[in-house]
């Protein structure tokens, strides 16, 4: 480095000695020696040809300089007109600062910006007052822990709007852990990039409580909940039936309504269970799956099955609301574990979903945004689709199956040849799994007709593309019928024993 810096410097110097020692020799050749004229002419062709050199060489270095001058004059011109620029802006702030001020502590209106992927970007006064929290519990915190998971589920549709540039207007109850409730308007109002894309949305809300909802709302107090979930209608039921219900879970459970219900599912005292979902020709290179099983906890950490607080669930309407939690608590785990990219593109996780959210048009929202929220892969999710409610409502399921692989994830039918066997029904959509009711798989020894069943519906499945899981296979005897039919998958306690999901 050194050797080439001293070499840049002497450079000129040397070209120039180069030009004066080469007519030297010319004129010394002329004077006092006897060389011919081709000699003379040599070196005078040598002597034009250096200083021709030279002259090209100063040249170019002036045009290099005059260059130069030309960037540092525009470079000058341009810090000139950027230094006048940030003075004007920084007299623009000054001038809006009390503007600012007025909407950051005094405007009652609570405001919050959150860009694509839910983020707060920035938030005012009111909304920490109202909210009862601190900056730093709000600034760069996710919408859902800024909100709580409740009302995260609650607006998952508009929020999705307001991201695909929608503005959105609506109204919510918000009940405080004081037990008060108040009546908020919100609005969303989509924040546009340069290039024309969303890049996040503002969110105005406004208390519009008046004393007559207070009022109510004391009249009504019951336990704290972020959320307010009215109760759907259900087909009439007997009194008996009733009595039985709220009997069977206040006996087992403790439960005596579903506002406790509904405080267990935003409490988190519910526990996840997998159960494996193996591949029967291991040669298949087909990896590992699991289900997801939910089980209330009890009091000293015992565990209730689901058959236990599903019915008060779905009486009440709670069900896409546990739906949601198992949803969200499997995303969030699988994002914390962050397994290797090939198995977490390969193995599935089956989640059971309940007719009110394969039939709520606000779910595959709520997943889209919470798979952005925690980055992780919808192809990682496989949503097991009743088939009584394919046969029931094969519309419904179409369209819930179309708008879930939107979201990247995949679909299988649970309990499929229980009723009838309705291939027919699944022409409108893709359908990656076949989940053969345990019923028949628990009988393919006792009678021929349902092993019969069981290999008819493997292979229109693999005419179609669809692989198949037996469910509820006890045996060894099972699993080799099994691999005889050309069943790929199998699940049931002769393969494998819920364990809860891994921490």
């Amino acid at each position: 480095m050194r050797v080439r810096v001293i070499f840049r410097t002497v450079q000129p110097y040397i070209s120039a000695l180069a030009v004066i020692l080469t007519a030297g020799a010319l004129v010394f050749a002329i004077y006092f020696t006897q060389l011919g004229m081709q000699w003379i002419t040599f070196l005078g062709g040598v002597l034009v040809a250096a200083i021709l050199a030279e002259a090209t060489r100063v040249s170019r270095l002036e045009w290099i300089a005059t260059r130069r001058s030309a960037q540092l004059s525009a470079a000058r011109d341009k810090l000139e007109r950027e230094t006048k620029l940030r003075k004007l802006a920084e007299e623009t702030l000054a001038a809006c600062k009390p503007r600012l001020q007025l909407i950051d502590e005094v405007l009652p209106t609570m405001i919050a910006l959150f860009d694509a992927s839910g983020q707060c970007r920035y938030h005012n006064r009111a909304l920490l007052e109202w909210l009862h929290l601190r900056a730093d519990q709000v600034r760069d915190q996710h919408i859902r822990k800024i909100l709580g998971s409740g009302v995260y589920q609650e607006t998952a549709t508009s929020v999705r709007q307001s991201l695909d540039g929608h503005r959105v207007r609506y109204e919510r109850t918000q009940k405080m852990p004081d037990g008060a409730v108040y009546k908020l308007a919100v609005e969303h109002i989509p924040q546009f990039g340069e290039d024309g894309k969303v890049t996040g949305f503002y969110m105005l809300m406004n208390d519009i409580t008046s004393p007559g909802d207070l009022h109510k709302a004391a009249i009504a107090a019951g336990p704290a909940s972020s959320v307010s979930v009215e109760p759907v209608r259900i087909p009439e039921a007997t009194a008996s039936q009733d009595r039985f219900i709220e009997s069977f879970s206040e006996q087992i459970s403790g439960h005596k309504d579903a506002l406790n219900i509904r405080a267990a599912i935003e409490k988190g005292d519910f526990s996840l269970y997998c159960q494996l979902i193996s591949p029967l020709t291991p040669e298949s290179g087909e990896a590992e799956h699991y289900e997801i099983l939910v089980r209330l906890i009890e009091e000293e950490e015992g565990m209730m099955p689901p058959g236990a607080f599903f019915p008060l669930a779905e009486k009440y309407g709670l069900m896409p609301h546990l739906d949601r939690w198992v949803v969200q608590h499997v995303t969030a785990w699988a994002a914390h574990h962050n397994p290797p990219e090939e198995k977490r593109k390969r193995s599935l996780y089956f989640v059971n979903l309940s007719a009110a959210t394969i039939a709520d048009p606000s779910f595959p929202e709520f997943l889209q945004l919470t798979l952005l929220e925690y980055g992780v892969p919808g192809a990682i999710l496989c949503f097991e689709v009743p088939n009584a409610e394919l046969v029931a409502k094969p519309a419904v399921v179409a369209e819930f199956a179309q708008r879930v692989r939107q979201c990247g994830s995949l679909v299988a039918i649970s309990g499929f040849g229980h009723d009838r066997i309705s291939f027919d029904l699944i022409r409108g959509f893709q359908v990656e799994y076949l989940k053969i009711d345990g019923n028949i798989i628990f009988n393919i020894h006792r009678d021929p007709v349902e092993l019969a069943k069981i290999t008819a519906i493997n292979r229109v499945a693999k005419l179609i593309g669809v692989k198949t899981i037996a469910e509820l296979v006890e045996s060894e005897e099972t699993i080799a019928t099994l691999r005889e039919v050309g069943i790929d998958f199998a699940q049931g306690f002769g393969i494998s024993r819920p364990q809860p999901l891994a921490e």
